[in-house]
């Protein structure tokens, strides 16, 4: 499991599409395991590096969607 500084538990879901994203969270069943959305449902490009070199695009340079959910450390 991964935290934030924070101690909450984030996890992103990218898809080409606005729908599936959105999906995922009831697929899922992300409000039971204590999950809300993060930030709007929107297209990014993404890039990868390693900090040495030139960022790499990934998934070809085409956009995505990303849903963020997230899961706030309890007490």
């Amino acid at each position: 499991m991964n935290t934030s500084d924070d101690g909450s538990e984030r996890i992103t879901i990218v898809s080409s599409e606005f729908t599936p994203a959105a999906m995922e969270y009831h697929r899922q069943r992300m409000a039971d395991k204590g999950y809300t959305i993060d930030t709007p449902i929107v297209k990014h490009r993404f890039f990868e590096t390693d900090g040495m070199g030139d960022p790499v695009e990934l998934f070809d340079g085409a956009p995505r969607y990303s849903a963020t959910f997230v899961k706030k450390k309890s007490g």
